[in-house]
């Protein structure tokens, strides 16, 4: 009668072993489960992100197309084209209300504006699901290599010197993506120097 009895006691005791196991290993289970769902919820947020940022770059760097356009078109024609201006048909890049502006940055008779892509922009454009705004300063000019810029040969023009090499000018273009819906914002910004002899400006940092 012992027997039975340790028989039945040893079974009723694997059985709570057992039932012990099973128990740690589904919380085991549960528990990888739930990290792995994590991970996965994670790399997909970091993914999205990523992606995000890179919209928001490529919309910027549209941005520096455009306002390279704009200075080169400038400097050639002497003047800011209407055709640049938002109330023109199709509708451009730049304010109407910062035309005036504008075109003295590109000029030369505003060098260094403190105007600022998000306060005061000299380009507005939507690229995809960004808002873009540019801003355009010149900077300084310098003779071409080899040129014989003379003090005080402004009246040559934008590109004084021209026969004897010509200039480089130098602007800085600061441009700025923000999508509001996922409130990300991206920024490039880029030093060009520009010729007034037709050649497109070229990007220098």
């Amino acid at each position: 009668m012992s027997d039975e009895t340790d028989y039945a006691s040893r079974l009723t005791s694997e059985r709570g072993v057992a039932l012990l196991t099973v128990l740690l290993l589904m919380v085991i289970l549960t528990i990888v489960g739930i990290v792995a769902i994590t991970v996965t919820g994670v790399e997909n947020r970091m993914a999205g992100y990523v992606r995000t940022t890179e919209s928001g770059t490529s919309a910027a760097e549209a941005c520096m197309g455009t306002a390279v356009n704009v200075i080169q078109q400038t400097i050639d024609n002497g003047t800011l084209s209407a055709s640049f201006l938002d109330n023109a048909v199709p509708a451009g890049p730049v304010p109407a209300g910062n035309a005036t502006t504008l075109e003295q940055e590109i000029m030369g008779q505003s060098d260094n504006n403190p105007d600022a892509a998000d306060t005061a922009p000299n380009t507005v454009a939507t690229v995809n699901t960004f808002t873009v705004r540019g801003d355009i300063d010149r900077l300084y000019v310098v003779g071409k290599t080899g040129g014989s810029l003379q003090f005080a040969g402004g009246y040559e023009g934008t590109a004084g010197g021209a026969a004897s090499g010509g200039v480089d000018i130098y602007y800085r273009v600061d441009c700025s993506a923000t999508n509001a819906a996922t409130s990300t914002k991206s920024r490039v910004t880029a030093v060009y120097v520009c010729t007034s002899t037709g050649e497109s400006c070229q990007r220098k940092i």
